[in-house]
């Protein structure tokens, strides 16, 4: 979807920038496809803050989407395109034959009126899920996967795509967005295309409001706290942090420390690493 601009009439309005929405064809959503969605505020069982930075915002309802793809053999009608809270990506309702309604991820160029399909026998066209094994080597491919039966796990964000790299033995090799190459069973499903609302990246906030409605709180920099508030706190006007390197509240490494577990048993199944 294009973007639009406003007039600088405010400091905010300055950069801002909005999506049209001229891809959206139905505001409201469907009653039986809504569930609730509870917030807490970045706070663990215990009410203890675990990921700091995140409270308040609007309160949305939850669109129930069909990542699993497992009605075969049964062709759905796109009746509407709508905008989903909740993710980047837009939504398709799909109007199934024998009368049932689900919601999938909306790929690019998909329109209301065309047809989709999953199964092994279905087309590779725009929409239709099928397994891996049944797709041609080069494929874009989204919604991908990990474990057969699952649901689709990989490549969901607006405008983001994978591609179908090899096949051999048991496995194909699927190019990650990041540029990871990744060993995913043939018996996985994915969906064909590109996941659509490619525009997204052009998208400017413009100011903390805007923010603060997708329910993220203010970051305050730890240079600039007490010495009993962070490690990198205190000193006299702008000071260096006096450490080896940036640290986090509680004194652990900030930036570039390593966080993925040793001797992981996903790390056999990929194929090159997104840094190289």
């Amino acid at each position: 979807m294009p973007t639009k601009k406003f007039r600088p009439t405010s400091p905010a309005r300055r950069f801002m920038t909005v999506s049209t929405f001229e891809d959206i064809t139905k505001t409201t959503p469907e009653k039986k496809l809504l569930a609730k969605k509870t917030k807490n505020a970045g706070r663990n069982s215990y009410g203890r803050i675990t990921v700091r930075h995140q409270g308040g915002g609007t309160s949305p309802k939850y669109r129930l989407i069909d990542f699993k793809r497992d009605k075969d053999g049964v062709p759905g009608k796109v009746a509407a395109i709508e905008y989903d809270p909740n993710r980047s990506a837009n939504i398709a309702l799909l109007f199934y034959a024998d009368g049932e309604k689900r919601y999938i991820l909306a790929p690019h160029t998909l329109k209301v009126g065309d047809v989709v399909e999953s199964g092994p026998q279905a087309d590779i066209r725009v929409g239709n899920a099928l397994p891996i094994e049944k797709m041609p080597v080069g494929s874009v491919i989204h919604n991908i996967e990990l474990k057969p039966g699952k649901g689709g796990q990989l490549v969901r964000s607006a405008g983001n795509s994978a591609q179908l790299m090899a096949k051999e033995g048991k496995f194909a090799q699927v190019r990650l967005p990041s540029g990871e190459v990744r060993m995913v069973s043939l018996l996985c499903r994915a969906t064909i295309g590109q996941v659509g609302n490619i525009d997204i990246e052009n998208i400017s906030l413009g100011k903390a409001g805007r923010k603060r409605w997708m329910g993220i709180r203010p970051t305050v920099r730890g240079s600039v706290m007490n010495p009993n508030d962070h490690p990198h706190g205190g000193g006299e006007g702008k000071s260096p942090i006096g450490r080896p390197g940036p640290s986090t509240p509680w004194g652990k490494p900030a930036l570039g420390a390593k966080t993925r577990k040793k001797n992981k048993p996903s790390d056999k199944l990929i194929v090159r690493k997104r840094n190289g």
